[in-house]
């Protein structure tokens, strides 16, 4: 069923694109995304205001273990930051362990300058993996569109990441 679904979108997307419509680009671009190959990018696919939650978690078993969390979230029409460390010597640590949290509200520029750290970086599908021994980050991004499928977020540059860490730690710093 959903093959079909996907073989008449593509269909109706060649036609399309045959009529002119949209660039040949554009309708290859559609045809990754519906098959389930391609990958959305911040700015250019999915717009500030489509964004609804960000996860960006670092957390390693090494002893001693850590855990560091930051969270940019929507709610109520409202755009709120949120920082939580965990700090312990058992593993996992839990919400018991929480040493430091807060939650604030972001002003428009704060949350301008967060979507600026995320513009150009790919979301791709969440994929299982067996992997052990890294630490992350694992960043994931809900915004609308999403079929809970697309959530995989990646940096579009070193720096961006960089940016994107030293607000959280200035916005860290405005709250204790």
């Amino acid at each position: 069923m959903i093959g079909a679904v996907c073989g008449a979108i593509a269909v109706v997307l060649i036609v399309v694109s045959s009529a002119g419509v949209l660039g040949n680009s554009r309708v290859k671009r559609v045809l990754d995304i519906v098959s389930g190959h391609g990958e959305f990018v911040v700015d250019t696919d999915i717009k500030l205001k489509d964004i609804n939650d960000f996860y960006y978690t670092l957390s390693s078993s090494a002893y001693p273990p850590t855990y560091q969390r930051y969270r940019f979230y929507v709610q109520d029409g409202k755009h709120i930051f949120y920082h939580e460390k965990r700090e312990g010597n058992q593993w996992p640590l839990t919400e018991a362990c929480i040493t430091v949290s807060g939650t604030l509200d972001l002003s428009e520029a704060e949350w301008a300058e967060f979507y600026s750290c995320l513009r150009g970086g790919k979301v791709q599908p969440r994929e299982e993996s067996t992997e052990s021994g890294s630490s992350g980050p694992w960043m994931f991004l809900y915004w609308k569109g999403d079929k809970s499928k697309y959530q995989r977020f990646t940096f579009a540059s070193f720096a961006a990441e960089k940016s994107f860490e030293q607000l959280c730690a200035r916005l860290q710093q405005r709250d204790n």
